[in-house]
């Protein structure tokens, strides 16, 4: 109060250029952040309106073209039955057709890749790395179409979609740098004299990669292009109701480079598809992001193969628990509870299920949230001003409906975002706030905006941790408290893959927060981090005794081996 108002409402720019202020010489340029080993993604600033409005102009520009997914394989493209992909937001807009793959593509994409896939692993990581970043490349170059497809047809916001291409070029670029690390060169091993031992990886395969419709753009293209990046031939199976996006992708990969050979697309029903390649004993490996109910059917099909031992790579749900203890802010607690259980209409993975509040605070965090609740928009994923899509499809919205309705009576539905009459021909669902007794209530995995509230005495902080880890899923978790012994006891109580104290709980940055989790969460390892692209590898070691061409035998010294 004791500062003029003045001061307070001065342009920053403007004190800056008449203090001459400069930057600071060692705070690089954003895409320059993780330089020099690869370039960041580029940013969109949406605040700015003369950039939003030539954006949105592009993407009604991008939308005007007719779009029609096809099987792809060996680089021809195929018939097949028309099935038309919807708007979630308005069910009664076609987007475009995917013409769906039949079984016996999936029988000739593999006889293909099998062979491609000999050559492409024996092509420099250096030259598979290229690729990778001419597509990332590409990826940028077609923004507007990209961003344009992800709102139609996933029903995604555009402040979400954003950051998910961000994400998909981070992947390509990511992974080009650690195929070069890691399958460039081989690794020299210490040994007798005389001897020259190294270690080195290379390719497993075919991998199928089947991907899910809430990030059919980047976790697509994540999965794609790690497999390729570690010298395996893939085939890539997008979920039914985002195949369009999947398919613009794979025509990009295409231009950037990647063999014909060794990239095809199936789309088409999941069973029918995804689980004929899976079955299939040619199939090294599979990469798998869904539900945990999908993932142990993948496991079991690939078990029961009469073939070589498969590599299963599984990212599937959470019970994503949030603690607040009564040091912790309410109002940013708040903000970050919202952001974290509705952003994406809740579909995420890591989306906050569960917010376990100490008793002491909860009356006012509950009193805050349904306030920020109604200031929630709900509606047309196009518009900037919305800040909740819609489910992705009537039997989400209808899962979730049940759900709501069975708390009803198990618990206490404490309040609802309004839906206006406006989207009644969209899949939309209002965001809900459930008050809950016992985690016990919540019998599995609820993928959409709906948020639980629990309350906890402060000296039963630890068992209500140990509550959230008993029920098998580990995948995110989160803390709110001011005291830092008490976040550094929760990093090592809880169970889940990714950690995250006051803050929200979604949005994993590739190469600095990789993500994944365990138990009914997934297999590991974590997309996006170091050791991801090993699990797509076989390892070899090579023992060369050089004396034997002229080496200095007399040198040798003498081991058990």
């Amino acid at each position: 109060e004791s500062i003029d108002v003045r001061d307070i409402v001065a342009d920053p720019i403007e004190l800056a250029q008449k203090r001459e202020y400069k930057p600071h010489p060692k705070i690089l340029a954003p895409g320059e952040l993780f330089a020099p080993k690869r370039r960041n993604s580029a940013g969109i600033n949406l605040p700015d309106r003369n950039v939003t409005n030539s954006l949105l102009a592009a993407m009604q520009a991008a939308l005007k073209k007719e779009f029609v997914a096809c099987p792809i394989v060996n680089g021809k493209r195929h018939d097949g039955e028309a099935i038309p992909s919807v708007n979630p937001a308005n069910t009664c807009e076609i987007v475009g057709i995917c013409k769906q793959a039949t079984p016996e593509l999936v029988d000739e994409a593999l006889g293909v890749a099998v062979k491609g896939q000999r050559v492409w692993n024996r092509t420099s990581a250096y030259d598979r790395a290229a690729v990778l970043n001419r597509a990332a490349d590409l990826l940028e170059a077609n923004t507007p179409e990209l961003l344009a497809l992800c709102v139609a047809e996933a029903g995604k916001i555009i402040p979400d979609i954003v950051p998910e291409l961000r994400e998909a070029v981070d992947f390509l670029r990511y992974y080009a740098q650690q195929a070069t690390a890691l399958f460039g060169e081989p690794d020299l091993l210490p040994g007798p004299t005389g001897e020259r031992n190294s270690l080195a990886m290379r390719g497993r395969g075919v991998f199928v990669c089947i991907s899910p419709w809430n990030f059919p753009l980047a976790i697509f293209t994540g999965q794609v292009a790690a497999a390729l990046a570690a010298g395996n031939a893939v085939l890539a199976k997008p979920a039914e109701q985002t195949p369009l996006v999947a398919f613009r992708v794979v025509e990009l990969l295409l231009e950037a480079g990647v063999p014909q050979d060794v990239l095809h697309f199936l789309p088409g029903d999941g069973a029918r598809i995804g689980g004929r390649a899976v079955a299939d004993p040619r199939v090294s490996g599979v990469a798998f992001t869904g539900s945990t109910e999908t993932a142990r059917l993948i496991n079991r099909t690939l078990a029961g193969r009469d073939s070589a031992i498969a590599t299963l790579i599984a990212e599937t749900g959470g019970q994503n628990a949030m603690f607040v203890d009564s040091s912790a802010l309410p109002e940013q607690v708040v903000l970050d509870s919202v952001f974290s259980a509705f952003n994406s209409a809740g579909q995420r993975c890591s989306a906050l299920r569960l917010l376990c509040v100490q008793r002491d605070i909860a009356d006012r965090v509950i009193e805050l949230l349904t306030g920020h609740m109604d200031e929630l928009v709900v509606g047309d994923p196009a518009q900037f001003r919305t800040d909740v899509g819609p489910a992705i499809d009537e039997d989400a919205r209808r899962l979730l409906q049940a759900h709501v309705d069975r708390m009803q009576s198990a618990a206490d539905v404490l309040h609802r975002t309004a839906v206006p009459d406006a989207v009644a021909n969209g899949t939309f669902f209002a965001p809900t706030l459930v008050e809950i007794d016992s985690i016990e209530t919540l019998e599995r995995e609820v993928f959409g905006p709906v948020l639980h509230v629990l309350r906890y005495r402060g000296k039963d902080l630890e068992k209500v941790v140990d509550a959230v880890n008993a029920t098998g899923y580990g995948l995110t978790m989160g803390l709110h408290s001011r005291i830092d012994a008490r976040a550094r006891k929760l990093a090592q109580l809880s169970a889940a893959g990714n950690i995250y104290i006051n803050r929200n709980m979604i949005g994993a940055v590739v190469g600095v927060q990789p993500f994944g989790g365990s138990g009914l969460s997934g297999t590991g390892p974590k997309a996006g981090g170091p050791h991801y692209l090993p699990r797509f590898a076989n390892e070899y070691t090579v023992s060369n005794n050089i004396s034997a061409v002229g080496g200095n035998a007399s040198l040798l010294s003498l081991g058990s081996d």
